[in-house]
């Protein structure tokens, strides 16, 4: 068990994660500059009627990469005219404040080989390939099978590829089904996040008691749940972005609290420098996270923002899956001279 420290450096640590919720969540009550402009208005609308339809005088063959991306004669034109107004507003002299704005709560991006972002599916595959080199390489080389957080972390790690694979699918092709796989398989990486902090840090997973087998049939429960009745809610009731960043922020906030509190006190107690990696992991995730704060329009029409945020994240799931095995380690000597 650990101790709790009297301290609150790891509470003031992490406020700023409350600021990037609160502008995570004005911004999503935002609507498009873009979808407003009548000229992007009347553009989408004389192409569609020109190219798109059993009467249209033109019909633009599509390639076959983008219709096997549910690329249709719509969507060509929406983006189209995309960059028709963008490069017409940034023409002007002197060009408006701001000359590139958002469409359909997107930047205008260039798409290479069909899809919509495409750095921002480099990046997620990116760390797509953290967590298969995690699973295969950190968690199942380094940790034996008797080890009683094996089971967790390997989940984490299939959860992760999961999570991540949806992302690079939905930036590839932004569709009402890809953007629910990736906001779900993204929320379930958060709640699972928060689940499995705490079965780490009190040891439900080692169950001796029946006080703790309990513990951990009422936190798998509850954590299950909570997740259900968040799925349920966005599927069922409404689609709701407000909420869903703020079940998310909460959940990541307790989870990184957790660890911030691990970190500090396991690092006390053993002054070994791999207990301070948890909460190098949470600041350098809180800096990555405010990329989203800084938002602003792709630098050469692919590189924003959300783009970096992805890229951010790589390095510190390489150190978190070291800090694991570390950790895993240090847990099985200290077990294994008990026995002794």
């Amino acid at each position: 068990m650990v101790s709790l420290p009297r301290g609150r450096r790891g509470h003031f640590a992490l406020l700023p994660l409350f600021f990037l919720a609160f502008f995570l969540l004005v911004r999503s009550a935002e609507a498009s500059a873009g979808d407003q402009l009548p000229a992007f208005k009347e553009c989408v609308q004389v192409c569609n009627h020109e190219n798109c339809g059993p009467d249209a005088e033109h019909q633009t063959p599509i390639p076959l990469h983008r219709r096997l991306l549910f690329w249709t004669c719509p969507a060509e034109c929406d983006y189209t005219c995309q960059h028709i107004i963008t490069a017409a507003r940034q023409s002007q002299t002197p060009p408006p404040h701001p000359a590139v704005v958002q469409f359909h709560g997107k930047w205008p991006f260039h798409r290479f080989l069909g899809m919509q972002e495409p750095f921002s599916v480099l990046f997620s595959l990116g760390n797509l390939a953290v967590h298969y080199y995690g699973l295969h390489h950190k968690v199942l080389r380094h940790m034996p099978a008797s080890y009683t957080m094996r089971p967790f972390y390997v989940f984490l790690a299939r959860l992760g590829m999961a999570t991540w694979f949806f992302s690079a699918v939905f930036h590839t092709r932004d569709l009402p089904v890809t953007e629910q796989l990736d906001y779900f398989a993204a929320g379930a990486s958060v709640f699972y996040g928060m689940y499995y902090a705490a079965v780490r840090i009190w040891r439900w997973d080692r169950p001796t008691t029946s006080a703790a087998r309990r513990a951990l049939r009422v936190w798998t429960g509850l954590c299950a749940l909570l997740y259900a009745c968040h799925v349920a809610y966005l599927k069922l009731w409404r689609w709701d972005y407000t909420y869903n960043t703020l079940a998310c922020v909460v959940c990541g906030v307790v989870q990184h609290l957790l660890w911030s509190w691990f970190s500090w006190t396991r690092y006390a107690q053993t002054k070994k420098a791999w207990a301070t990696w948890p909460w190098l992991v949470v600041v350098w995730v809180m800096i990555a996270m405010s990329l989203e704060l800084f938002d602003f329009a792709p630098l050469w029409g692919s590189v924003d923002a959300h783009s970096l945020w992805h890229l951010g994240t790589i390095a510190p799931a390489v150190l978190w899956y070291n800090f694991l095995v570390k950790d895993a380690q240090d847990d099985m000597a200290r077990s294994a001279r008990l026995k002794a």
